[in-house]
């Protein structure tokens, strides 16, 4: 479905927490498929399948939880993507009635954390990826990445959706190549289709972190369905977003395993990919190589745009923020210049870092992504008044008690469950051998508490207030004057 807007903004993007008028709202709905498709497909996302074989596991059952994992993870974060067009909202801004205009600087701190963290592992790879084919330092690619990311971040919304199909085209070829390839070429250790050697443990840890990774995007989804118009409906931005996501995150995650199995202790994720990718013929591994990196800095300038609508929600908690192109740059230079301190600042262990990073992730987002799904198709049902968002005084308060004690009580339920390597294994996790299934408890604890708290929201008095803000939403929006 496409809608052409009577009013299009070009060149630089001007938006960034405040709503989308209808008469700006454009795009094809099938556009978010590449957009999350390429997104997952980089490697960054391939060393998220090396958990189980780097733990002991063989390579049939890591497959298995790649796919089980991936199956979950993104069944949440797709339910996300449908706000986006009905709300006319970024993401994490929609957590204030929920937490309160105050409240919600708990999740967005984390989510910013997130944004930073994300882009310092994937500058680096990327940086090592140049540096691998082209030379020239890994430092001075990982200024050169950030640059280039900026850019694409500062140019906004149209770019990036242009961008990542573009290189979604460009990966179908290259990497089916690589993963033919990869299949036929490689060998395998005996027993790694020995479905008789399975093991809890190496299965859940890959599986856990297989499901933080989807549900981490969850923070990002409706920045890129929010300029679409209403009429889309929810079960088609949810289709569009979930196979678009869950296809290039398996299909990478199973390559990760794949490359994990076959180089054994020997594997560095630059060199194996290089290494594999000449088997196919001598120099493919550097085009393989060449082409991840512009996945990276795709991804990369994803997390500096989303980083910059987090970091403008958490000041405008404070003082009011008019929307401007200004404040837009201020915030994603600021956003970049983090990541790339925090890039030239990285040790090595890239591989367990990243580990024990994706399942902070998970531990932080899986009640914030409770609450929030909750909120929106049980509770409220999709009717918020948004004018009422960007309201310090207004019907959604300054604190949501509601949900900030659904998500503590829901992070607080996991912890006993938690098992982060060698950082932590909590008791629960202890007494079932070391593996995590803090996902299946925090997730309905968070939700059902949350219910349970929000039985007397009036959301038919919420609505009467909407229907009444409406027309004046529209024209604050379209003058810039309010968020």
């Amino acid at each position: 479905m496409s809608t052409s807007a009577e009013s299009r903004v070009s060149g630089l993007e001007v938006r960034s927490i405040d709503y989308v008028p209808l008469d700006e709202r454009h795009g094809k709905l099938w556009h978010l498929g590449p957009l999350w498709f390429m997104s997952n497909a980089q490697i960054a996302t391939l060393a998220v399948g090396l958990i189980s074989i780097t733990e002991g596991g063989n390579l049939i059952w890591s497959l298995l939880a790649i796919v089980a994992g991936t199956v979950l993870g993104t069944f949440f974060m797709a339910f996300h993507s449908a706000q986006g067009p009905q709300l006319g909202l970024p993401q994490m801004i929609q957590s204030r009635p929920q937490f309160g205009y105050v409240g919600a600087l708990l999740v967005w701190l984390f989510a910013y954390v997130q944004y930073a963290g994300f882009n310092v592992f994937n500058s680096i790879l990327a940086a090592d990826s140049l540096h691998t084919t082209l030379h020239g330092g890994v430092h001075l690619w990982v200024v050169i990445v950030t640059v280039v990311a900026l850019v694409i971040a500062l140019v906004g919304y149209d770019i990036i959706h242009k961008a990542e199909r573009v290189l979604t085209y460009t990966f179908l070829v290259i990497f089916g190549i690589f993963t033919v390839g990869v299949l036929v070429t490689l060998h395998y250790p005996a027993g790694a289709f020995d479905l008789g050697a399975f093991k809890w443990t190496p299965f859940l840890a890959q599986f856990g972190v297989v499901a933080g990774y989807q549900i981490s995007w969850a923070i990002y989804v409706s920045d890129y369905s929010r300029y679409l118009p209403p009429d889309v409906t929810v079960r088609k931005t949810f289709y569009w977003t979930y196979f678009g996501s869950a296809l290039g995150g398996i299909w990478l995650m199973v390559l990760g395993s794949l490359l994990a199995a076959w180089a054994g202790k020997d594997f560095d994720t630059i060199k194996s990919i290089n290494a594999a990718g000449d088997k196919v013929f001598d120099g493919f591994g550097a085009i393989v190589l060449l082409f991840a990196a512009l996945g990276l800095v795709s991804v990369t300038a994803l997390n500096m745009y989303g980083g910059s609508l987090t970091l403008i929600s958490a000041i405008d908690s404070f003082k009011r923020v008019r929307p401007t192109l200004g404040v837009r740059l201020l915030t994603i230079g600021l956003t970049a210049a983090l990541s790339l301190i925090g890039a030239l600042a990285a040790t090595a262990n890239f591989l367990t870092n990243f580990n024990n990073f994706l399942l902070l992730v998970l531990y932080l987002f899986i009640p914030w992504t409770s609450v929030n799904l909750m909120d929106y198709y049980v509770v409220r049902r999709g009717h918020y008044a948004i004018a009422e968002i960007f309201n310090p005084r207004g019907i959604y308060g300054r604190w949501g008690w509601h949900g900030i004690i659904a998500y503590l009580v829901g992070f607080a339920a996991m912890i006993p469950f938690f098992s982060v390597g060698t950082l932590y294994v909590g008791p629960a996790a202890k007494a079932l051998g070391g593996a995590d299934i803090s996902l299946f408890i925090g997730l309905p604890v968070a939700a059902l508490l949350y219910w349970w708290l929000t039985r007397s929201i009036d959301v038919a008095a919420e609505t009467r207030i909407a229907q009444a803000e409406a027309q004046a939403l529209e024209q604050a929006a379209h003058e810039h004057r309010e968020p």
